[in-house]
């Protein structure tokens, strides 16, 4: 009997070694499939950033383009008042001068494009921060009216 309950005593030693050995791989098994896991949806992260990151300067190219193109439109239609304005007076004086600040405003375009206007603008704001939140209430409150008719 005494054999027998160390037979008993042994088996049960023996399938607690295995039913260990088997939690303790199936929790390693786990470890690496989470690891796995984590590194591949910090791949996946990693790309989907640097594709924002490159929609978003492609983005910005295309709008400094659409701004320069824009500034080159503006000193076009300078040129052209100039050319079709009357030659003294009063309408040559108010043409030169229309002429003129679309001839700045096209160059300010070309050289500076959205990104310079914004920066620009930003400047302003910081400098004079109380106009700056009046203007912004009445252009609120203009297109408000102007979206409730």
């Amino acid at each position: 009997m005494a054999s027998g309950t160390q037979n008993v005593k042994d088996a049960a030693s023996h399938v607690t070694d295995k039913a260990k050995d088997v939690a303790s791989s199936a929790v390693d098994r786990t470890r690496d499939f989470a690891g796995q896991v984590a590194d591949k949806a910090r791949d996946v992260a990693g790309q989907a950033a640097d594709r924002a990151k490159d929609a978003a300067t492609a983005t910005g190219r295309k709008a400094d383009q659409m701004a320069d193109t824009v500034g080159g439109g503006l000193s076009s239609a300078a040129e052209s008042i100039r050319q079709h304005a009357p030659e003294s007076g009063m309408l040559h004086k108010a043409a030169d001068k229309v002429a003129d600040t679309l001839d700045s405003g096209g160059r300010y375009l070309k050289e500076e494009g959205l990104t310079g206007m914004a920066n620009d603008l930003t400047e302003l704001i910081k400098r004079n921060p109380i106009p700056a939140l009046l203007v912004g209430i009445c252009l609120g409150a203009l297109i408000a009216r102007a979206t409730r008719s």
